[in-house]
């Protein structure tokens, strides 16, 4: 029988593992941790009967990826759940810029810019059936809708800092500045804004929804749907070479591309050994989990209602607290996000006590504690929101580290998502998911399309480990220790 081990459990370890066992591939999943899952858990943080997400928490690129939507997720037990606003910007002087699902309810609260809003993200968002299978796969390829992909290359190629310019008050540049910050990139880097348009998009099309009862309730489902198709796990195995796992057919890591480069050690060739060993991490993040008496008092009411908030002030301060973060300088006012989940699922609260996750993008590696600072932003716009503090606990970018080894230096997106690494994954190949060893495989999120619980970088190396099966001459890897 063909045979495989996949080494890691994130979302893309588990789709792949999903892809082959559909194909009647024997799968193992061997992962380091105790707990299955990688970042797509959830928690009971800072307080006994609060649901927190432990790092994925909002999915606007799932619902409508191709590997979702081989799944059936009302028979796996599986529900979204929306908040009634996707997302809020707030700002000190003037109108929040508020993101909606519906195009058309956006761009009617954002003034002047409304036209603007509608006509560059209207389109694509229509489109998103036909744009989306295209931006989650790999880009060094003729694509199959090559129109629509140049419209969103307007959009998605220039340096978000230009692309702001296109609006004229402030709330529609500030709400455009904050979801292109998701990058965690200096925003005057050109293709930076791929990220931020792309979630943009999805959520005109599929909304920005959180998974009801935690996003820990989605990866449990998914174990026991994998269980069903005979697919095995072993917990707590760290694998530091390929020669100490079993004789198979096909191979995928979902780890990142340095602790890739130190599993296939020389049997890599010497140049993607070099090309993983030098991918860069990004910037990290330092989270907060909040339990709050009554959830947060924004000056803005309506702030309530939005499932992310995003705290940075203007476009202008936005680009350039990013900038210093990007440069390892620890900004006064870090931009912090905050995710309101029980907006859109108010199971996740426990009575009048609401969870509320919050982290600040700082540094690599950053030693310090952001605590005050998240606080600080967040009563910035929320003014009496210290008081409201049950309970918190904080997460660094060590212990981010230590406890999930993609996260290298706490950079939750495994990997530095600059030009070249965000389209081209660990190194310049049309294959981003093959390691250079044949039957060996690349799928963490350092690969395309990148961050999330979507599973496509997972899908798509499954799908290439198949290609590779069905030419009929795969041998039965057996790497032996030197």
């Amino acid at each position: 029988m063909t045979t495989a081990v996949i080494v890691g459990s994130g979302p893309n370890g588990l789709a792949a593992a999903t892809v082959l066992a559909r194909a009647g591939v024997d799968v193992t999943v061997v992962e380091a941790a105790n707990q299955l899952g990688g970042g797509a858990r959830s928690v009971e943080s800072p307080l006994a009967g609060l649901v927190q997400d432990h790092c994925a928490a909002v999915h606007p690129m799932a619902p409508a990826s191709p590997f979702f939507q081989t799944l059936d997720l009302k028979a796996m037990g599986v529900r979204w759940a929306y908040a009634p606003i996707d997302a809020a910007h707030p700002l000190e002087r003037g109108e929040p810029g508020l993101l909606r699902t519906s195009v058309r309810d956006t761009a009617a609260g954002l003034g002047r810019d409304g036209a603007r809003w509608e006509a560059a993200f209207g389109p694509l968002a229509r489109e998103f059936g036909r744009l989306s299978p295209v931006i989650m796969s790999p880009m060094l390829r003729v694509p199959r809708h090559p129109l629509l992909l140049a419209r969103m290359g307007l959009v998605a190629g220039p340096p978000p800092a230009l692309v702001g310019k296109f609006f004229r008050e402030e709330r529609a540049r500030a709400l455009f500045m904050g979801v292109a910050a998701h990058a965690l990139q200096p925003l005057t880097l050109p293709l930076v804004t791929g990220i931020g348009a792309g979630i943009i998009i999805a959520g005109h099309a599929v909304g920005w929804p959180v998974v009801e009862g935690g996003t820990g309730r989605f990866t449990d489902a998914h174990i026991r749907l994998l269980h069903g198709l005979g697919v095995k796990f072993e917990t707590g195995v760290r694998v530091n070479r390929l020669y100490e796992l079993p004789p198979r057919d096909i191979t995928i890591l979902d780890v990142h591309p340095r602790a890739a480069a130190s599993i296939l050690a020389e049997q890599q060739p010497q140049g993607a050994r070099r090309a993983y060993r030098s991918f860069k991490p990004g910037p990290a993040a330092f989270k907060v989990d909040f339990a709050v008496d009554g959830g947060i008092p924004w000056r803005d009411p309506e702030i309530a209602q939005a499932g992310t908030v995003h705290l940075g002030g203007t476009a202008e301060e936005i680009i350039a607290v990013e900038g210093q973060v990007a440069a390892g300088q620890m900004p006064e006012r870090p931009f912090v996000l905050v995710g309101q989940q029980a907006a859109a699922d108010p199971s996740r609260a426990n009575g009048s006590i609401h969870p509320i996750y919050a982290y600040a993008h700082v540094p690599t590696g950053y030693p310090g504690d952001a605590t005050e600072a998240i606080i600080a932003q967040i009563e910035r716009f929320a003014p009496g929101f210290r008081e409201r503090i049950v309970a918190l606990s904080t997460r660094t970018p060590a212990e981010s580290a230590a406890e999930n080894e993609n996260f290298i230096g706490g950079d939750i997106l495994t990997g530095a998502k600059s030009p070249l690494q965000f389209l081209l994954g660990p190194r310049l190949n049309a294959q981003p998911y093959d390691t250079g060893i044949p039957g060996v495989y690349l799928c963490s999120a350092a690969t395309p399309p990148g961050p999330g619980i979507h599973g496509m970088g997972g899908f798509n190396s499954a799908q290439r480990a198949l290609r590779y099966l069905a030419q009929g001459s795969a041998p039965k890897i057996e790497v032996y220790a030197p």
